[in-house]
């Protein structure tokens, strides 16, 4: 098995530095609810690197042996074709799946069709899973997703939204549990997604390379080791990644107990209704976010600091905006929204350096670049994030209730 790129060696992914794309896959993990992420950037600076590397730092699943579909062991009532499996299953622990999609994938492979090898040699009408069934509670992965067909983009989002598949063709109807992460990377130079699929996505990040020569000779100096010897590089940040693993699966556990006040819902919709965001997707994917912010760092509480940096990954995105508008949000305005800063909430994870949004980013920002002969994930249209590619390695594509509920509720990936 190729050895891939840690995930903690990309410059900007540390855990306690992480940039707006490393934050934003992070924070989806926690919360899949939120909708998955859309990363845009020029080419060259790590975003499918990154991307790669997340399914090796999440935490391991547990299936039903032999099911198809992925179903929990735990779900008393698993939405499978291949159950029913008993009040009992037998199960087995896995690591997620990082399932890719083609750009030139048929709508039959997306979601499946009649198992041919079955009906013509036995006359057994079968239903043979595709690639949404493949991905169910792991992550599923577009690289230049602006290219992909728009009816093929349409059922991706609908089944992220309503976590299922329906699949009714040749003579087969059939309908599975469908829930995953979406992530899909693009470079704008090749063309924009429509609006309305664009607001689809739970969050957005623009990732572009560094122009600081620190932060690029880092870059070249950590990918010229990897291709030098993988495996040696990737048991220096071992550690790292396994820290990273226990710190998302303690979030996943949390989020379910984050509370979202009054106050706090107020305050997220005057942000949506102040920067004048279509519709009211942005108001439900900034709660969920700040919830999955609030869990990353240890608290049940929901700080102005977990809205601020929920705001900056899932507002700019949707925007109204005139043709010439930058991209975007104007944090000065964001923060006299906000109002003044409060002092933190007592947490496992804050204090200085925790990686907070005024550590350089919504989660912390450290110098920026990437590997997998890239540079790294980048941060937000705001701050620039990745280097190009450098030499000597194959340049990857490129590193967004009334009274006391309860927000970010998910299955974890």
């Amino acid at each position: 098995m190729p050895q891939h790129y840690p995930f903690t060696a990309v410059v900007g992914a540390e855990p306690d530095q992480l940039d707006d794309m490393a934050l934003a896959l992070v924070l989806t993990t926690i919360s899949p609810a939120i909708g998955g992420v859309l990363v845009r950037g020029e080419k060259g600076t790590a975003k499918s690197t990154l991307v790669r590397a997340l399914a090796a730092v999440l935490p391991p699943i547990d299936v039903v042996k032999g099911d198809r579909f992925s179903s929990d062991p735990a779900d008393p009532a698993p939405l499978s074709p291949d159950g029913p499996f008993g009040p009992d299953p037998e199960a087995e622990t896995r690591p997620v799946r990082l399932v890719e999609l083609p750009v030139g994938a048929t709508e039959d492979r997306v979601l499946g069709s009649l198992d041919l090898e079955q009906a013509l040699g036995s006359g057994v009408t079968r239903y043979e899973p595709g690639l949404l069934a493949r991905a169910h509670r792991g992550v599923l992965y577009v690289d230049e997703v602006n290219l992909l067909h728009d009816h093929l983009v349409d059922l991706l989002l609908d089944a992220a939204a309503m976590g299922r598949s329906t699949v009714e063709r040749d003579g087969v109807s059939v309908e599975h549990a469908a829930r995953f992460v979406l992530i899909g990377t693009m470079n704008p130079e090749e063309g924009e997604l429509r609006p309305q699929l664009l607001d689809r996505f739970g969050l957005a990040v623009e990732v572009a390379a560094p122009r600081d020569p620190q932060a690029r000779a880092e870059v070249v100096r950590r990918r010229l080791a990897f291709d030098a010897d993988p495996a040696g590089f990737a048991a220096r940040f071992a550690e790292q990644d396994a820290a990273l693993t226990a710190r998302i699966r303690r979030a996943q556990e949390l989020v379910a107990e984050v509370e979202l006040d009054d106050a706090t819902l107020v305050s997220i919709a005057e942000l949506c209704a102040a920067f004048e965001v279509d519709g009211l997707r942005a108001d439900i994917v900034t709660a969920r976010t700040a919830a999955a912010h609030a869990a990353w760092h240890g608290r049940t509480t929901i700080t102005r600091d977990d809205v601020r940096a929920a705001a900056r990954l899932a507002l700019p995105h949707r925007r109204r905006r005139n043709p010439f508008d930058e991209t975007g949000l104007d944090e000065s305005q964001l923060d006299d929204l906000l109002g003044p800063d409060e002092p933190p909430a007592g947490g496992p994870e804050d204090g200085p350096g925790d990686g907070g949004p005024d550590d350089g980013g919504p989660d912390g920002g450290g110098p920026e670049g990437g590997p997998g002969g890239a540079p790294e994930s980048g941060s937000a249209a705001s701050a620039p994030a990745t280097p190009p590619t450098p030499p000597g390695g194959d340049a990857p594509e490129g590193s967004g209730q009334a009274q006391e509920s309860t927000v970010g509720a998910g299955e974890p990936v």
